[in-house]
């Protein structure tokens, strides 16, 4: 097998005090977060009640059929929001 033209002479020599290099980390900010979160919980929120005494509160009886609607785009607004999450 022929050998390798590399010798181990003619490699860098690693130093020993290396500074971790601190890469841009700004992430999510807070505020981001918390509105994610929220409206995915008030999505869910307003489903379950919704189906647990949407028929006895008397705003929800009047929306009827927009419950839905409002509980799932919340919801997906979050779920949206969750693909730029850092």
């Amino acid at each position: 097998m022929p050998k390798s033209k590399i010798s181990t002479s003619s490699l860098p020599v690693s130093s020993g005090n290396r500074t971790p290099v601190k890469i841009n980390s700004s992430g999510t900010p807070l505020w981001y977060k918390i509105i994610m979160f929220g409206l995915m919980l008030v999505g869910l929120g307003w489903l379950i009640v919704n189906y647990l005494a949407g028929p006895q509160i008397q705003f929800m009886n009047e929306l009827g059929p927009w419950n839905y609607a409002i509980g799932f785009t919340s919801f997906l607004v979050g779920l949206l929001m969750s693909m730029g999450w850092r």
